[in-house]
């Protein structure tokens, strides 16, 4: 190999060098552009997410929110009354019969007691007989009394013995008349009469029925009277809202007899005491029934109408967050979030009561949730 072929190799070689190198060089700064982009897209990326976020805030406001309560209530009869005979005797005569209309006063049925009348018939032989005796010691009595006021006539023992004589008569007329207005009174109840204006609804005996006193004669009544004209509507309200009613109150209810037509009722009765079992008053209303469209049993459904007595704080149902730890709401402060403990009272159309330490105007979160934590920077949306 010449000098002059050794010369082409070594330039051709350095070439070759020169043009790798620079490859890599090209490579390298290709690399560094990328790498430098992806940072910027970082450090754009971290700006973003360290953004203040933004959230709606509501007014704190005070007023009285109006919520209503609905639950189940009953429906019974104004006055019920079981009759039963007064005194052992058979059914005679019956003048009603189920669903009968009666008034006050009215007969209802006849009984008889054939011992009745024979222990009467006694008792006037008696009370006669005891009339007779006062009748013929007080003339008597007069006789000697007349007598005696002439001197020496009647001694003053005689007088005496025929004055105890006719107070001892009439000490027995007074008993004999006493016996006769028991068995008269007995004789009487021999008659069932309604003792108020109302509807036969059970009668649990037949004419020739051998009836009595309660457990003495028969175990069922002789009739169950109710007055239907005007009814009681009977609900247990629960220990919370006991204090939202008063005697003025009125409610609306509805049957199921009668799907969609409402009815009115008025708070007469209130119990003042809890049921120990329930905790829960009893509360009566009267219900006009006068075309006797209601009935005695029928399940309603009462809304009531709880006006609030005192001016609270109102915020949105959404404001206040139900944690395991508390209820709170959350309050912007300086552009801080600050978790406040309230006390949650009724709800009503997407509102709720609060109490707390709490100033009217102040601004909370609208929908608060424990992801806001407290002394949080928070932003108001506009």
């Amino acid at each position: 190999m010449n000098e002059m072929n050794i010369k082409k190799i070594t330039i051709t070689m350095r070439r070759s060098i020169y043009t790798f190198f620079s490859a890599i060089l090209l490579i390298a700064s290709m690399l560094q552009g990328c790498h430098g982009s992806g940072a910027a897209g970082e450090k754009q990326g971290a700006d973003s997410t360290s953004a203040v976020p933004a959230y709606k805030v509501v007014s704190v406001e005070k007023g009285r929110l109006a919520s209503t309560l609905e639950i189940p209530g009953e429906l019974v009869a104004f006055q019920q009354v079981d009759l039963y005979s007064k005194v052992n005797s058979f059914v005679r005569k019956m003048y009603a019969d189920v669903g009968s209309e009666v008034k006050a006063g009215q007969l209802l049925a006849i009984m008889e007691a054939p011992e009745i009348n024979s222990q009467l018939t006694g008792a006037e032989s008696r009370l006669k007989s005891a009339e007779a005796l006062y009748i013929a010691s007080k003339a008597y009595y007069e006789r000697l009394l007349e007598t005696s006021k002439t001197p020496g006539t009647i001694s003053p023992s005689d007088l005496d013995a025929a004055l105890a004589k006719q107070n001892s008569d009439y000490a027995q007329l007074q008993a004999a008349k006493a016996a006769h207005n028991e068995i008269t009174d007995n004789r009487n109840y021999l008659e069932i009469r309604a003792p108020f204006s109302g509807v036969i609804s059970a009668r649990n005996v037949s004419a020739g029925a051998y009836v009595g006193p309660s457990g003495k004669g028969s175990e069922l009544p002789v009739f169950t009277l109710q007055e239907q004209r005007q009814l009681r509507l009977v609900v247990a309200v629960p220990e919370a809202y006991t204090g939202y009613l008063d005697n003025s109150s009125e409610v609306d209810f509805t049957v199921k007899t009668f799907p969609g037509k409402p009815f009115k009722a008025k708070v007469k009765r209130m119990a003042g005491v809890l049921d120990n079992r329930l905790r829960s008053e009893r509360i009566e209303m009267d219900v006009i029934n006068a075309d006797k469209k209601l009935l005695p049993g029928m399940v309603a459904e009462i809304k009531l109408t709880l006006p609030a007595r005192d001016s609270t704080f109102i915020v949105p149902k959404s404001a206040v967050v139900n944690s395991p730890e508390r209820i709170f709401v959350i309050k912007v402060n300086n552009g801080k979030a600050e978790w406040v403990t309230v006390h949650k009272g009724r709800e009503s159309e997407g509102k709720a009561e609060i109490y707390g330490q709490l100033n009217v105007g102040d601004m909370v979160v609208e929908k608060a949730t424990e992801e806001i934590r407290n002394g949080a920077a928070v932003e108001v949306a506009k």
